[in-house]
């Protein structure tokens, strides 16, 4: 991308650049000062806020980088925008139910999270989802008192069984949704034992086919649900019985991050069948349960591809009601009270994962030293090479590059030339490709081999996180993040670099960007300047990120910090936690604190005694041993200065790394 394709640089062109206005939804834009701010949900002609002001708040707070930034408002308004969307189709459709969302705490099970959606959540009846024992410990201990559900998912066993069944003898509407027939004779011995009438939903395999990433979840293939056989198995089982008044809820998962809308009503109108039918064998069903599938809009492309979806939220609302009306209305039945469990759209956007820039290599030569006497022929004919380059023969001599660094290779793997003549034609590749990129710039039609040169010279920024940790989706299953610098927006980015993460593994990296053009190999970013925190900020990764993460090279959770937006757009830090320290990673690896303090100082000690160090040596070792313990498991600022290779590469003083092409 050059500054002329779009025209003189300035705010709105980054916006442009980086998709903002897309995938922002609202939440998210770019001010006058080049910042990115956030707009204020309870106030829209209050000034926004931007996140430099949240990143000083930081430093005064002495809470270093990486730092998971939660916007507490934000979750508030995808609650409320969620409920009074469905109102509204709802009241224009003139349906005879009602609306009830539930949150999954897979999504997001941090206790921050939970009680924020419980508190929030309360006044629309908004309630929760749960797989497992501890979730639904989670769930009952922070459900405000109210009309929210329960909705129980996932293999039962006993106890989560009991847990279910006290919690509709505390008032709470707790759906048990079978998943597999096993579980049905533990429901029924359980409530007979305690005399609790259970709240049953049935959980039904879906055959339409969706888009997207998470298509395995319906189908025959499923993991979770019941066949068509099955479920008519559960009918008669109650019926015997005599519980079929139990069974109150269908629910079927039409699927997870559902790009295309026409997925969404083709997999409603099937569950309503199912629906019907239950009601036709005498089951006093009232609720129909779509699960998840409202997708986020990761690229902002607007579009049916996987990590994007092609509609909004009234749409979507719109279609589900009208969708279960008309068919159910064909049946003359009584419309059902509708749950959806949109987990993902509920929190991607409240966390932003903010991080500084400690390193960058750059992939350019060093000055060009005059040739040497007796300098090898190869040498020589690299250096040609500038002699003929131009549009005409660009292949050639691009062709020609890699021939003469291949053959210094192999000269320098037998022996034949020592490392000083490699680094030479290594610098020399290096300039031959750059001044082959400043050709193709001006060329309308660019040869095939040379379409990825850009980005094969592309800088490499060292990001202050670890990818496996805070962004696991982004190099499990190649999911898309927003990523974009949050400051000095209002200049020209005179570069272009792929992002490294601090972990020492080739895969904590990420080269693949969201732009304006869908996405692209690399991110544009500004130089670094000396002296300067250079801080950019990684979008909408509130949904599954912190759940999934893992501590590889035991860099463990970052900082957190909650903020609230006043409607002056003050904010205040309402919540902070420290992020892990080194004994707590050891710890979660099974390593003892002082197991490894006495092992440390036996060590020293034994250098003592053998005259190698000084006692007042041995008790810095100690000092630094036991600090080290208590620190940061991230790249802290105040051990290493910025005014390292990041200065010396601004100034063109260090050596450029070798690429591989």
């Amino acid at each position: 991308m050059t500054a002329a394709q779009y025209g003189d640089w300035n705010v709105l062109a980054a916006k442009a650049r980086y998709g903002i206005n897309g995938w922002g939804n609202g939440y998210f834009d770019v001010n006058e000062r080049g910042e990115v701010v956030v707009l204020n949900p309870l106030n829209k002609a209050a000034p926004p806020l931007s996140l430099l002001d949240v990143i000083g708040g930081l430093r005064d707070r002495e809470l270093q980088m990486p730092v998971l930034l939660r916007i507490e408002n934000i979750i508030d308004q995808s609650i409320r925008q969620l409920n009074e969307s469905f109102r509204a189709a709802i009241g224009r459709a003139e349906y005879r139910g009602g609306y009830q969302g539930v949150f999954p705490i897979k999504v997001n099970q941090q206790a921050q999270i939970v009680e924020e959606v419980a508190q929030f959540g309360a006044q629309y009846g908004h309630g929760f989802e749960v797989g497992s024992k501890p979730e639904m410990i989670a769930a009952l201990s922070s459900m405000a008192q109210g009309e929210g559900l329960l909705i129980c998912n996932g293999y039962k066993d006993q106890e989560f069984i009991d847990l279910s069944l006290q919690a509709v003898k505390l008032g709470i509407r707790c759906f048990l949704v079978i998943e597999s027939p096993a579980e049905l004779p533990i429901i029924i011995e359980r409530s007979k034992a305690l005399g609790i009438a259970p709240f049953i939903g049935i959980r039904a395999k879906v055959i339409s086919t969706i888009g997207g990433y998470w298509n395995a979840t319906s189908g025959d293939r499923s993991v979770f649900g019941l066949s068509a056989s099955q479920i008519i198995q559960v009918v008669d089982t109650l019926r015997a019985n005599k519980m079929l008044d139990c069974l109150q809820m269908l629910h079927c998962h039409l699927g997870s991050q559902i790009p295309n809308i026409r997925d969404v009503r083709g997999g409603v109108s099937e569950a309503c069948r199912y629906y019907a039918d239950l009601c036709r064998e005498g089951a006093a069903m009232g609720y129909i349960d779509l699960g998840g599938g409202l997708a986020v809009d990761y690229t902002g492309a607007h579009s049916q591809d996987g990590q994007s979806r092609n509609y909004s939220l009234q749409e979507y609302c719109e279609d589900v009601v009208d969708t279960i009306m008309a068919t159910l209305d064909g049946y003359g039945l009584d419309h059902p009270t509708i749950v959806t469990e949109s987990g993902r759209a509920t929190v991607a956007y409240s966390s932003v994962l903010l991080f500084n820039v400690v390193d960058v290599a750059r992939f350019e030569a060093l000055p060009i030293a005059a040739p040497a006497e007796g300098e090898h022929e190869l040498i020589r004919n690299m250096r040609d090479i500038q002699d003929y380059l131009q549009p005409k023969r660009v292949q050639e001599c691009y062709n020609d590059a890699h021939f003469y660094r291949d053959e210094v290779r192999e000269l320098f793997k037998r022996g034949q030339i020592g490392l000083r003549m490699r680094a030479v034609a290594e610098n020399l590749f290096l300039e031959v490709l750059s001044q082959i990129k400043e050709v193709l710039a001006g060329m309308e039609q660019v040869p095939s081999d040379l379409e990825n040169l850009e980005a094969s010279l592309a800088d490499i920024y060292y990001g202050n996180f670890s990818l496996f940790q805070s962004l696991p989706d982004s190099w499990a299953i190649d999911q898309l993040f927003p990523v974009m610098p949050v400051q000095r927006l209002d200049e020209y980015p005179d570069r272009r670099t792929v992002l490294a993460d601090i972990t020492c593994d080739c895969d904590g990296k990420i080269d693949r960007f969201v732009s304006d053009h869908g996405f692209e190999s690399t991110l544009p970013v500004h130089s670094l300047n000396s002296g300067e925190e250079y801080y950019l900020g990684v979008f909408l990764v509130g949904a599954y990120q912190e759940t999934l993460g893992d501590l590889h090279n035991l860099f463990g959770d970052t900082n957190v910090v909650s903020i609230r937006l006043n409607e002056d757009s003050s904010f205040e830090f309402v919540k902070e936690i420290q992020g892990d320290t080194i004994a707590d990673v050891l710890g979660y690896v099974e390593y003892q604190t002082w197991d490894l303090k006495l092992r440390y100082r036996n060590r020293v000690e034994a250098a003592v005694k053998s005259g190698r160090i000084s006692a007042r040596e041995r008790q810095e070792m100690l000092n630094t041993f036991d600090a080290s313990l208590r620190g940061y498991t991230y790249y802290e600022k105040e051990h290493q200065s910025l005014l390292s290779s990041a200065t010396a590469v601004a100034e063109g003083r260090a050596e450029a790394a070798p690429v591989l092409l």
